[in-house]
Protein backbone atom coordinates (compact mmCIF):
# COMPACT_ATOMS: atom_id res chain seq x y z
CA UNK A 1 0.00 0.00 0.00
CA UNK A 2 1.47 3.15 -1.01
CA UNK A 3 0.15 5.07 1.25
CA UNK A 4 1.60 2.92 4.20
CA UNK A 5 5.28 3.32 2.60
CA UNK A 6 4.75 6.89 2.20
CA UNK A 7 4.03 7.17 6.02
CA UNK A 8 6.66 4.71 6.87
CA UNK A 9 9.19 6.54 4.66
CA UNK A 10 8.22 9.56 6.30
CA UNK A 11 8.44 8.59 9.84
CA UNK A 12 11.49 6.79 9.42
CA UNK A 13 13.29 9.91 7.92
CA UNK A 14 12.14 11.73 11.22
CA UNK A 15 14.06 9.06 13.21
CA UNK A 16 11.79 6.55 14.06
CA UNK A 17 13.37 3.18 14.16
CA UNK A 18 10.28 1.03 14.10
CA UNK A 19 9.69 2.79 10.77
CA UNK A 20 13.61 2.53 9.51
CA UNK A 21 13.24 -1.47 10.69
CA UNK A 22 10.15 -1.80 8.67
CA UNK A 23 11.42 0.13 5.63
CA UNK A 24 14.29 -2.34 5.42
CA UNK A 25 12.14 -5.34 5.74
CA UNK A 26 9.81 -4.01 3.01
CA UNK A 27 12.96 -3.38 0.67
CA UNK A 28 14.85 -6.33 1.56
CA UNK A 29 11.75 -8.34 0.24
CA UNK A 30 10.40 -6.22 -2.55
CA UNK A 31 6.83 -5.51 -0.82
CA UNK A 32 5.16 -2.60 -1.34
CA UNK A 33 7.79 -1.27 -3.18
CA UNK A 34 10.68 -2.70 -5.68
CA UNK A 35 13.21 -4.75 -3.28
CA UNK A 36 16.55 -3.24 -3.07
CA UNK A 37 19.30 -4.27 -0.74
CA UNK A 38 21.19 -1.28 -0.63
CA UNK A 39 18.08 0.46 0.68
CA UNK A 40 16.85 -2.13 2.62
CA UNK A 41 20.82 -1.83 4.40
CA UNK A 42 20.34 1.85 4.43
CA UNK A 43 17.42 1.80 6.66
CA UNK A 44 18.13 -1.51 9.01
CA UNK A 45 21.58 0.42 9.67
CA UNK A 46 19.69 3.66 10.93
CA UNK A 47 17.58 1.39 12.99
CA UNK A 48 20.40 -1.03 14.23
CA UNK A 49 22.84 2.85 15.00
CA UNK A 50 19.23 3.32 17.06
CA UNK A 51 19.81 0.23 19.64
CA UNK A 52 16.49 -2.03 17.47
CA UNK A 53 17.82 -5.29 17.63
CA UNK A 54 15.67 -6.83 14.84
CA UNK A 55 17.82 -4.36 12.70
CA UNK A 56 20.80 -5.31 14.02
CA UNK A 57 20.02 -9.43 13.18
CA UNK A 58 18.94 -8.59 9.78
CA UNK A 59 21.92 -6.33 9.14
CA UNK A 60 23.91 -8.91 10.27
CA UNK A 61 22.18 -11.33 7.92
CA UNK A 62 22.43 -9.19 4.87
CA UNK A 63 26.56 -8.83 5.71
CA UNK A 64 26.32 -12.55 5.81
CA UNK A 65 24.83 -13.27 2.47
CA UNK A 66 26.88 -10.40 1.22
CA UNK A 67 23.64 -9.00 0.39
CA UNK A 68 23.31 -5.25 -0.74
CA UNK A 69 27.14 -4.70 0.81
CA UNK A 70 29.77 -7.35 -0.01
CA UNK A 71 29.84 -10.16 2.08
CA UNK A 72 31.82 -9.28 5.74
CA UNK A 73 31.89 -11.73 8.26
CA UNK A 74 33.21 -9.69 10.80
CA UNK A 75 30.55 -7.00 10.22
CA UNK A 76 27.69 -9.50 10.69
CA UNK A 77 29.47 -10.72 13.77
CA UNK A 78 29.47 -6.86 15.02
CA UNK A 79 25.45 -6.94 14.49
CA UNK A 80 24.77 -10.27 15.53
CA UNK A 81 26.75 -9.51 19.16
CA UNK A 82 24.36 -6.02 19.73
CA UNK A 83 21.29 -8.65 19.15
CA UNK A 84 22.07 -11.38 21.24
CA UNK A 85 23.27 -8.88 23.80
CA UNK A 86 19.33 -7.30 23.69
CA UNK A 87 18.20 -11.64 24.16
CA UNK A 88 17.83 -12.25 20.28
CA UNK A 89 18.27 -15.79 20.18
CA UNK A 90 18.22 -15.79 16.46
CA UNK A 91 21.04 -14.02 16.31
CA UNK A 92 22.47 -15.88 19.42
CA UNK A 93 22.57 -19.08 17.61
CA UNK A 94 23.66 -17.63 13.89
CA UNK A 95 26.80 -16.31 16.67
CA UNK A 96 27.08 -20.31 17.44
CA UNK A 97 27.42 -21.02 13.04
CA UNK A 98 30.11 -18.15 12.98
CA UNK A 99 32.02 -19.83 15.73
CA UNK A 100 31.19 -23.52 14.58
CA UNK A 101 32.33 -22.26 10.95
CA UNK A 102 35.29 -19.36 11.69
CA UNK A 103 33.53 -16.95 9.93
CA UNK A 104 34.56 -13.30 11.21
CA UNK A 105 36.14 -15.35 14.33
CA UNK A 106 38.73 -17.93 14.81
CA UNK A 107 36.96 -21.23 14.90
CA UNK A 108 35.50 -22.63 18.30
CA UNK A 109 33.55 -25.28 19.30
CA UNK A 110 33.50 -24.32 22.67
CA UNK A 111 31.76 -20.57 21.85
CA UNK A 112 29.89 -22.37 19.49
CA UNK A 113 28.33 -24.67 21.95
CA UNK A 114 28.04 -21.97 24.47
CA UNK A 115 25.91 -19.84 22.03
CA UNK A 116 23.99 -22.60 20.37
CA UNK A 117 22.83 -23.53 24.37
CA UNK A 118 21.67 -19.90 25.66
CA UNK A 119 19.99 -19.57 22.11
CA UNK A 120 18.42 -23.10 23.03
CA UNK A 121 17.69 -22.52 26.08
CA UNK A 122 15.63 -19.37 24.64
CA UNK A 123 13.52 -21.50 22.42
CA UNK A 124 15.63 -21.94 19.39
CA UNK A 125 15.30 -25.61 18.10
CA UNK A 126 17.59 -25.44 15.39
CA UNK A 127 20.60 -24.23 18.17
CA UNK A 128 19.64 -27.15 20.01
CA UNK A 129 20.32 -29.39 16.93
CA UNK A 130 23.28 -27.71 16.05
CA UNK A 131 24.30 -28.33 20.27
CA UNK A 132 24.00 -31.68 20.06
CA UNK A 133 25.90 -32.31 16.88
CA UNK A 134 28.97 -30.24 18.00
CA UNK A 135 29.13 -32.06 21.52
CA UNK A 136 29.68 -35.29 19.73
CA UNK A 137 33.09 -33.77 18.49
CA UNK A 138 33.80 -32.35 22.00
CA UNK A 139 35.49 -33.46 24.81
CA UNK A 140 34.13 -33.76 28.78
CA UNK A 141 36.25 -30.45 29.32
CA UNK A 142 35.27 -28.67 26.39
CA UNK A 143 31.22 -29.23 26.65
CA UNK A 144 31.93 -28.29 30.95
CA UNK A 145 33.92 -25.03 29.97
CA UNK A 146 31.13 -24.29 26.65
CA UNK A 147 28.04 -25.00 29.59
CA UNK A 148 30.30 -22.88 32.42
CA UNK A 149 30.53 -19.87 29.96
CA UNK A 150 26.69 -20.03 28.77
CA UNK A 151 26.03 -20.19 32.46
CA UNK A 152 28.06 -16.76 33.22
CA UNK A 153 26.77 -15.06 30.15
CA UNK A 154 23.40 -15.78 30.79
CA UNK A 155 23.90 -14.23 34.43
CA UNK A 156 25.80 -11.47 32.68
CA UNK A 157 22.64 -10.52 30.89
CA UNK A 158 24.04 -11.40 27.58
CA UNK A 159 26.55 -8.54 27.84
CA UNK A 160 30.49 -9.00 26.49
CA UNK A 161 30.22 -12.57 25.88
Amino acid sequence: DQAAVKWYRLAAEQGNAFAQFNLGNWYRNGRGVPQDYKAAVKWYRLAAEQGDAGAQYNLALMYGNGEGVPQDYKAALKWYRLAAEQGDAGAQSNLGTLYANGEGVLQDNIYAHMWWNIAASLGKDSASKNREIIAKGMTPQQLAEAQKLARECVAKDYKGC
